[in-house]
């Protein structure tokens, strides 16, 4: 049974990607910048039957990470999805740049630091699978999320430099962009764009999440997982480096 390892795996996203993979035979370690959240996400997994257990981490320190890899016990990481991610709206001239800089350090930053620890036990086991978590904002962009959409963009570099450099081991790495999934961040993101539009709620899921998606649908997390499952499985063996989007044809248009 290989391990998968998601961060950020206590909500949203991350916990229905845990939750799905669980459910399809993969043992799951879910981290969390809060322990108890992820030993309750990994409890809830075992009660509907699924292998998992829960742990602290903070992508942004590096003891944290090394005290993750000495509470596995030697574990094996065989697939890593890199998935915390956290949101702020605002337009440049008024972003405190502590927080700017704090979101790339999560969903950038701490995406090489976590994938740099975890890259050579990968290589010694001749098996990787790395899956990250990016966002139809890898690709387009929208106004008062500089942050976060440099962040993204900065992933789809990532991901083709890193798939280079393991070509020669059986490891890949790609990222996953989703248009809008309805979690937790995004009815945040929902209530935060319409204060800065000065819109309704239900103008900014029609006219500024939706409006652009031919198909005019929020992301499930089905679609999601099931996508990052694809990924992990043989037929994706020599699929790396590359963008996945999930997006109702948005960057079609």
């Amino acid at each position: 049974m290989k391990n998968v390892l998601v961060t950020g795996g206590a909500s949203g996203i991350g916990k229905g990607i845990a939750e799905h993979l669980a459910q399809q035979n993969y043992q799951i370690l879910v981290t969390d910048l809060s322990k108890s959240a992820a030993q309750e996400t990994a409890a809830e997994i075992g009660r509907k039957g699924g292998e998992a257990k829960g742990y602290a981490l903070d992508v942004t320190q590096a003891e944290s990470i090394a005290q993750l890899l000495a509470d596995l016990q030697g574990r094996s990481v065989d697939i890593l999805i890199n998935n915390a991610g956290i949101q702020h709206v605002a337009p440049l001239e008024d972003f405190p740049m502590d927080k700017w800089q704090f979101l790339l350090d999560v969903m950038l930053v701490g995406v090489a630091r976590l994938t740099q620890a975890i890259l050579p036990s990968m290589k010694t086991n001749d098996f990787g699978r790395i899956i990250n978590i990016g966002s139809i904002h890898s690709l387009v962009a929208s106004p008062f999320k500089s942050a976060y959409v440099s962040a993204k963009h900065g992933l789809l570099g990532f991901s083709k430099v890193v798939a280079l450099e393991t070509a020669e081991h059986n490891i890949t790495i790609n990222t996953v962009c989703p248009a809008y999934v309805k979690t937790p961040l995004v009815e945040k993101q929902i209530a935060a764009q319409a204060k800065e539009h000065g819109i309704s709620e239900q103008e900014v899921i029609e006219h500024i999440m939706l409006e652009p998606m031919p198909k005019k649908k929020f992301i499930g997390l089905d679609e999601l997982a099931g996508t990052c499952q694809f990924l992990m499985e043989p037929a994706a063996k020599n699929i790396t480096g590359q963008t996945i989007t999930l997006d109702g044809g948005w960057v079609a248009r």
